[in-house]
């Protein structure tokens, strides 16, 4: 299995303890949060990991080299002149791995209980991109239909919707109480699977880009899917008051 992990953001949400040190190094009972998804990944059968670094980014190569990359393959992908988000890191850092397999994307600040080896494995037998989604409260959310195949995307509190589909985007006009029921509208976990037969349509993407953006360019070309779990517990490490909350959640 290969795995990127996104760990170049600067954190700024977790001020003031990101002014000296990235997010990835932030200690969750004594063990940066880096470290914990890596251990996490080694225990799932992962072998090869590339980790995107920017902020900060000596510490996270130093920590990980001085613990002997935990006993797997473990490489960096460069941001440090240019912060790429998550559409161009992964273009980047996709090919640093030695294979094409897909690529299990997790952001450094997710803890979950998710079903990743399943995940992949949906992933290695559809051949195609899918999201673990979420029904949690947010004003963001992918939309999907029937088929569980991403159409487009929504700010509920502004009514935008962003779609390649005109019928979709022609939502825009209504209400979302007037559509609610046509799809299904699902937050984003920030963990995915990524499938390398999408690499080839990201040759005109140039330099810093959203993977949202690009998937909602190319979603009426190629099928992108959702996952979604009801028993999926996740929490996002991504303000100061959640680190007491990741602990707890880390012991049970």
């Amino acid at each position: 299995m290969n795995a990127l992990i996104f760990a170049a953001g600067l954190g700024t949400r977790l001020k003031p303890l990101t002014d000296t040190m990235p997010k990835a190094m932030v200690p969750i009972n004594g063990k940066p949060l880096v470290q914990i998804l890596i251990e996490k990944l080694r225990c799932i059968g992962v072998t090869e990991v590339v980790i995107n670094v920017h902020h900060f980014a000596q510490q996270i190569i130093d920590f990980v080299n001085a613990n002997h990359c935990f006993g797997i393959d473990i490489r960096f992908s460069d941001e440090t002149d240019m912060l790429l988000e998550t559409g161009g890191g992964l273009k980047k850092a996709a090919r640093l791995f030695s294979n094409d397999k897909p690529i299990l994307v997790h952001n450094v600040d997710i803890l979950s209980n998710a079903d990743l080896v399943g995940l992949y494995d949906e992933v290695l037998a559809t051949g195609t991109t899918t999201l673990l989604v979420s029904d949690r409260q947010t004003q963001r959310y992918l939309l999907f239909d029937d088929t569980d195949r991403l159409v487009g995307w929504t700010n509920i509190a502004t009514g935008e919707v962003r779609s390649p589909f005109p019928e979709i985007k022609a939502l825009e006009k209504q209400t979302p109480s007037a559509w609610a029921g046509q799809l299904k509208k699902f937050a984003f976990s920030g963990i995915q699977v990524f499938h390398p037969s999408l690499l080839p349509l990201m040759d005109s993407w140039q330099g810093k880009f959203s993977i949202i953006d690009f998937y909602l360019s190319v979603c009426d070309k190629v099928s992108i899917r959702s996952h979604f779990d009801s028993r999926l517990q996740l929490l996002d490490v991504g303000k100061l008051d959640t680190i007491a909350k990741a602990e707890t959640f880390l012991q049970s």
